[in-house]
C-alpha cells in the first residue's frame, strides 16, 4: 500500500506548492519572532529558510552543538537572505533538560524578544531495530524526557512569556511523524510511542485553549532523506519527499488559514484547499471530536460528567 493511498485528498503533494508558499500575503509572519527547536540542520533549517521568506523579523534556531549551530545562521544570513532583514539568532540549547531549557527562555526575555510562533521540532529518536525489553529504563525514559517532558515545558514557558501581550494570539507547531498513524500500535517502537503521547497531550492542550489564545498544528512533515534518516537508509531507496514541502507547510500553520484545524493531527502531503472543500472530511471534523487525534477507538464518546453522574 502507498501513502498516496492513504491520503485524505485526492492530490497528495511530495514538494510545496502554491497555496502553503511563504511569500503568499495571507501568510507574512512580518514582526513575529519565530523559535525552532532542532533548527540547526534537517527539517528544521529548511522551516527556518521558510519562516525568512515569510518575513519574520526574528528566527532563534536551537539546538546542542554550538559550532553546528553558529554555521547554520552564518549560511541564513550570508548565503541564503543576505538581502533579508531578518534577524538570525543561534542558541545553546538541550530540549531534554529543564534547566537548559530555562535558560534559553530567560535569555530570551532578558534581550527582550517576545516569541509569537513556537516550532517544536527537536526529536529524541529511539535505537532502530531493538526489542523494547532488551533497552534499559535511561534509553526508554530519553526518549519521553524530551519528546513530551521537553516540549510541554517548552510549551510552558512559551505560553506563560513574561513579554507577552494581553490577549496576544500564541501559533504553537508540533512536527510529529507518520508512525503514529500507519504502523498498527502493537508494533510501535518506543519513539512512535512517544510521539503518540505527545500529539496527545498537545490534543489535551488544544481543547483547554481555544485557537484565538494558543493555535496549535500538528503535523506529520513527510518522508524525507535527513542527516538522521542516512544513517539507516539509502538515498535511493524510496522516493522522498522534498524538505520545502513541510518548511512551507510549517509557516502555513501559523496561519489564520490553519486555525480549524486547531489540534488536530494532518500530513503536510494533504492539499490544504482540497480539504477545505472535501464534504467528507469537514462533516468528520464537525461531528468526530476523536476525528485526527490520539485515542482508544471503538466505544462510543462518553462525556466526563455523564460517566461521574451515572
Amino acid at each position: 500500500m502507498s501513502l498516496d493511498s492513504l491520503s485524505l485528498t485526492k492530490t497528495h503533494h511530495h514538494d510545496a506548492y502554491p497555496a502553503i508558499s511563504p511569500t503568499k500575503p495571507s501568510l507574512s509572519q512580518t514582526g513575529r519572532a519565530v523559535l525552532i527547536t532542532g533548527g540547526s540542520g534537517g527539517i528544521g533549517f529548511e522551516i527556518a529558510r521558510s519562516f525568512a521568506k515569510a518575513g519574520a523579523s526574528k528566527i532563534i534556531i536551537v539546538g546542542r552543538r554550538n559550532a553546528v549551530l553558529d554555521a547554520a545562521a552564518a549560511k541564513l544570513r550570508e548565503e541564503l537572505f543576505r538581502d533579508s532583514t531578518t534577524d538570525f539568532i543561534a542558541r545553546q540549547g538541550d530540549i531534554g533538560d529543564d534547566a537548559s531549557i530555562s535558560s534559553l527562555w530567560d535569555f530570551l526575555n532578558s534581550q527582550n524578544i517576545f516569541v509569537r510562533v513556537l516550532v517544536l521540532n527537536a526529536a529524541h529518536v529511539s535505537p532502530w531495530g531493538l526489542y523494547t525489553m532488551k533497552m534499559d529504563k535511561q534509553e526508554i525514559m530519553e526518549g519521553f524526557d524530551v519528546n513530551i517532558g521537553g516540549n510541554f515545558l517548552m510549551t510552558v514557558k512559551f505560553v506563560n512569556q513574561l513579554l507577552r501581550p494581553s490577549g496576544q494570539q500564541l501559533n504553537l507547531i508540533n512536527v510529529s511523524t507518520l508512525m503514529i498513524h500507519v504502523i498498527p500500535a502493537p508494533n510501535q517502537t518506543p519513539y512512535s510511542t512517544t510521539k503518540s503521547a505527545s500529539t496527545a497531550l498537545f490534543g489535551r492542550i488544544a481543547d483547554e485553549h481555544p485557537a484565538e489564545d494558543i493555535q496549535i498544528i500538528i503535523y506529520h512533515p513527510g518522508m524525507l532523506y535527513s542527516e538522521g534518516v542516512a544513517k539507516v537508509a539509502d538515498e535511493d531507496s524510496i522516493n522522498w519527499d522534498k524538505m520545502a514541502l513541510p518548511a512551507d507547510y510549517a509557516v502555513w500553520a501559523a496561519s489564520p488559514e490553519a486555525s480549524w484545524l486547531h489540534g488536530r493531527f494532518v500530513w503536510a502531503h494533504w492539499d490544504v484547499d482540497e480539504l477545505k472543500t472535501n464534504k467528507e472530511f469537514l462533516k468528520r471534523m464537525e461531528g468526530e471530536k476523536g476525528f485526527l487525534r490520539v485515542a482508544v477507538q471503538g466505544l462510543k464518546e462518553v462525556s466526563m460528567e455523564a460517566f461521574l453522574n451515572k
